[in-house]
């Protein structure tokens, strides 16, 4: 019965990625055996996918999505035979790479080694959410199935350095070493002892025949009672099953073809004319996750209605941001990774689910949650010099439903983790990213450290909100607009002390840019954001004086200012608009007619005078302005 539940997950597989004319069979059908015995294991409800205390299964090689569309449809997901059918087409339920909009799909893992890292993260939050509601109600398990191009990717190795310092007894990975890559044998390009180099970071490693489900059971039960995290290497046959393409590199991204896939039928005893069948009794072996899942729950709800943590759950759950009060930074000088120190503090205290962390740079970027301990009892994250695992580990800790993460490093140094920034936008992860060192600003420390680029390509992200706040209030201001947004956002911010600003005339931060000097018929606009808000003010003050009449604008966040209807843009955007950024701000020519920015990187010195090196002065953005 097992072998022929497994073949008919490898068949379904098949059938799907023929029918497509795309997509992977290879990892689908020799993870088929394991997935047969895992589902045995799993504790999860798909009649209620979200259901708190279920077990996660995080499919990090995402490119065997084939696999977990049949493990999901056959467990009674909302995912019909149709769907399966409608595999890589458009708006369909089952796209190539699994996404979050597919019923029984816990995150999008998206480019190799992120599922392990979100697996991690997943692990994390529960040991979180266990230390908050008790062992009674949090103690389900998380497994990952990985393969070896995730092992292969740095980003594995980051986070599972920090499971095993944690020791995330919690955390189940199986890793599929079928030892075959796209180019061929994994051993032109990997030759690594995985168990040495596992157990050196803290996890108890067993090796077993992944065809054999004897052998799988009984990892499986190990695993369970580690109190370790658990690596099982599964050796495994690529496309198993599929006749003279088992075990070859070809099978790994191409359909097996028609012909193949009927033989292959034929050999297991199978219809070879029938595509997408399931027989009667695999269908009710599978769907026995139906029955079992909603007891499971039953249960669950039970010990919630008698427990004391109801209502800390429903906080939770349900965060309310109405309440807090925010620092009252008017008339108040300071560098905005310091006010944003505070912001963090404030709304810790408030918000049970915030926390959050820094790539060891705390003390630098101003991160500290102050007397709040740190993780699992406290709110404090140590990550390390891992920004990567970082922002993969809080991208599961968003998508788990009780927390508010924040990831926190210097604004350069995000390019580490930017691919995990990207899926997080893609998921519409409320995931804060704390970005200080904002610019030239950073100073001796040089152009290696000096963002120039960056914003840029921040601003180009989809689903996103940078903010690069100009004083203490407009960081304060952008804090409310972000955690009511249903995106991820990102706080860019001064390592320098800046100015604050006077009070708005016509707009506020919620509308992306504002005015805050305005003159009756101006001949100049001077849009900026951060740093240079205050010293277009000042150039504005200095130039009226030659009848030279400037508005100034500042623009917290580009991409919201963006989204204002062309009135509202009307109001603000007068005479010759003069974008001013210490950035190669490209983009701002959609509102503005020059850019006064930097071309180049950067430079080291003080910062005062790398400022002035790049023309971030009152005399030299006066001299500009006359010169147009």
């Amino acid at each position: 019965m097992l072998k022929k539940q497994a073949n008919t997950l490898r068949f379904l597989s098949a059938d799907m990625i023929q029918k497509a004319n795309s997509g992977h069979p290879g990892a689908a059908m020799g993870l088929a055996d394991i997935m047969v015995i895992l589902s045995q294991h799993l504790s999860h409800n798909p009649k209620n996918p979200q259901w708190l205390n279920r077990d996660r299964l995080v499919l990090s090689g995402g490119h065997a999505s084939a696999l977990l569309y049949s493990f999901l449809h056959l467990s009674g997901y909302d995912l019909s035979l149709e769907d399966l059918k409608h595999f890589r087409q458009l708006h369909s339920k089952t796209p190539g790479h699994p996404e979050i909009s597919t019923s029984g799909v816990e995150i999008a893992t998206g480019p190799l080694g992120q599922g392990v890292a979100n697996a991690v993260g997943f692990a994390m939050a529960a040991k979180k959410a266990q230390n908050l509601l008790g062992k009674d109600l949090i103690n389900h398990n998380i497994y990952c199935l990985c393969g070896d191009g995730d092992l292969q990717e740095g980003i594995s190795y980051e986070a599972c350095s920090l499971a095993g310092l944690h020791k995330l007894d919690n955390l189940i990975l199986i890793y599929d070493s079928n030892h075959i890559s796209i180019e061929g044998d994994v051993s032109i390009a990997f030759d690594e002892d995985i168990v040495k180099r596992f157990e050196s970071q803290g996890f108890e490693v067993e090796q077993i025949d992944g065809h054999h489900f004897e052998e799988i059971d009984a990892a499986l039960h190990r695993a369970k009672k580690s109190p370790k995290p658990y690596l099982i290497i599964a050796k495994t046959t690529i496309a198993k099953g599929a006749l003279e393409l088992e075990g070859s590199h070809h099978s790994h991204g191409a359909p097996l073809g028609e012909d193949l896939i009927k033989r292959a039928k034929e050999k297991l005893d199978f219809d070879k004319e029938a595509t997408f069948a399931i027989d009667e009794d695999v269908k009710i072996r599978f769907l026995s996750a139906v029955e079992l899942g909603d007891l499971a729950e039953a249960k669950w709800n039970k010990i919630l209605e008698n427990s004391s943590k109801k209502e800390l759950l429903e906080r939770l759950l349900k965060p309310d941001f109405s309440g807090i009060e925010f620092p009252n930074f008017k008339g108040k000088d300071l560098a905005t990774r310091d006010s944003n120190g505070e912001i963090l503090n404030v709304l810790a205290k408030n918000l049970e689910g915030f926390l959050g962390g820094s790539a060891d740079l705390a003390p630098s970027n101003k991160t500290e949650l102050k007397e709040m301990g740190d993780f699992v009892e406290g709110k404090n994250i140590h990550f390390g010099i891992r920004e990567h695992a970082m922002a993969a580990i809080n991208n599961a800790f968003a998508r788990y439903g009780l927390f508010l993460p924040f990831s926190a490093t210097f604004f350069i140094f995000s390019e580490y983790l930017k691919p995990a920034a990207r899926i997080a936008a893609l998921m519409k992860l409320k995931h804060f990213f704390i970005f200080t060192h904002d610019s030239i600003g950073v100073g001796e420390d040089g152009p290696t450290h000096q963002p120039i680029e960056q914003l840029s390509t921040f601003r180009a992200m989809p689903n996103f909100f940078s903010f690069r706040p100009a004083d203490g209030v407009e960081n304060a201001k952008a804090w409310q607009v972000a955690l009511k947004s249903e995106y991820p956002s990102a706080f860019i911010l001064s390592r320098q002390k800046l100015k604050a600003l006077p009070e708005a005339i016509f707009g506020d931060v919620e509308n992306g840019a504002y005015l805050l000097k305005e003159y009756q018929n101006p001949t100049h606009t001077l849009l900026a954001s951060g740093s240079e808000v205050s010293l277009c003010l000042e150039a504005a003050l200095e130039l009226e004086k030659e009848g030279i009449l400037c508005n100034v604008i500042s623009m917290p966040c580009y991409e919201l200012f963006e989204k204002q209807d062309k009135s509202y843009k009307e109001r603000l955007l007068k005479g010759k608009i003069i974008g001013v950024e210490a950035a190669n701000s490209k983009e701002l020519y959609q509102f503005c007619d020059v850019l006064y920015s930097i071309e180049s990187f950067g430079e080291s010195g003080k910062d005062k005078e790398v400022f002035e090196h790049f023309g971030f002065s009152v005399s030299k953005l006066c001299a500009f302005v006359r010169q147009i």
